[in-house]
């Protein structure tokens, strides 16, 4: 379907062939054109096309959109007949941002004393903020699961200043773009230059789009194709277990699966994930990945105590 539920809703919707997807493998993003509308405003057109089209399984891939889209779906069965079918939706994403990262860093190798104050995107969630900052030595990150305050960012201004009297006199300090409402990023820029006195410079870097469209790496296609491969498979399995009399008819909780790498591959059914997911900064209740905060700190040479 080109441009998402939009799409389907309005008939955009193409059967393609081997022919039809050669050389997609070596392009970022989607060369089906993507929109984040959600399906609800438009849900009596997707029934109707469903039928039309006598598509009886969906494979949605796309962030917290796709979640959002499916769980939609899933939340009018009850409404439509035509909605019992199969949905699933998986995302990745990091190599951009990092690789951003490091163009500064090496851009400000024969700069002294100068700290660069970076934006990501990602909405609410912190992750790539996070990861990114361990990944490329960050100093600082400052996201929306950690709540700081003034106080917080004096001391990460005064270890700055500690850090400039040392070898490595540059910094970089990255920023989630919804981390805070008040303390924006030319906040931040105006802080740690007022506070530096004068004993370094701030340059600001948003992010943006830039991260996104990127060329996939090796590992992110070899891992899409696996995801790909599995998702399919398990959409014809569960697709034969319901085929009666040549109807498709799942509303079981299993029907609509989000597939995730957690231990191993897993097909989790997505209203059980709605309970521990916060619609409203559209991210989950509990990340696993804040556990890692610790390690920037520690990376980053911040007397912390490990003790819980």
């Amino acid at each position: 379907m080109h441009n998402g539920f939009e799409g389907l809703a309005k008939g955009q919707v193409q059967e393609v062939g081997w022919h039809d997807v050669a050389g997609w493998l070596g392009h970022g993003g989607s060369m089906l054109v993507t929109k984040r509308t959600l399906p609800k405003g438009y849900l009596e057109s997707i029934v109707e096309n469903i039928c039309t089209y006598s598509i009886h399984a969906l494979l949605a891939i796309g962030g917290f959109e796709a979640y959002k889209g499916v769980l939609q779906l899933v939340e009018a069965h009850r409404r439509y007949e035509e909605l019992h079918h199969h949905v699933l939706g998986f995302d990745t994403a990091l190599n951009a941002t990092m690789e951003r990262c490091d163009h500064i860093k090496q851009s400000a190798s024969g700069t002294k004393r100068r700290v660069f104050i970076m934006e990501t995107m990602g909405g609410y969630c912190g992750y790539l903020a996070t990861v990114t900052s361990i990944a490329v030595g960050a100093d600082a990150a400052y996201i929306f699961e950690d709540p700081f305050n003034i106080h917080d960012l004096k001391a990460n201004v005064e270890h700055m200043m500690e850090k400039m009297k040392m070898d490595m006199q540059r910094g970089l300090v990255l920023r989630n773009e919804k981390c805070h409402d008040h303390y924006t990023t030319e906040f931040l820029y105006n802080l740690y230059s007022s506070e530096s006195k004068a004993v370094f410079d701030c340059r600001t870097n948003v992010l943006g789009h830039l991260q996104q469209h990127h060329i996939p790496t090796p590992s992110d296609r070899n891992y899409g194709t696996k995801l790909g491969v599995k998702a399919m498979l398990w959409v014809l399995e569960k697709l034969h277990e319901v085929y009666r009399k040549r109807r498709v008819f799942a509303n079981a909780p299993h029907s609509a699966c989000v597939i995730s790498l957690k231990k191993a591959v897993a097909f989790s059914p997505i209203t059980e994930l709605k309970k521990d997911t916060d619609l409203e900064h559209c991210m989950q209740r509990e990340q696993w990945w804040l556990s890692l905060q610790p390690m920037l700190k520690m990376l980053a040479h911040y007397c912390i105590s490990m003790t819980a």
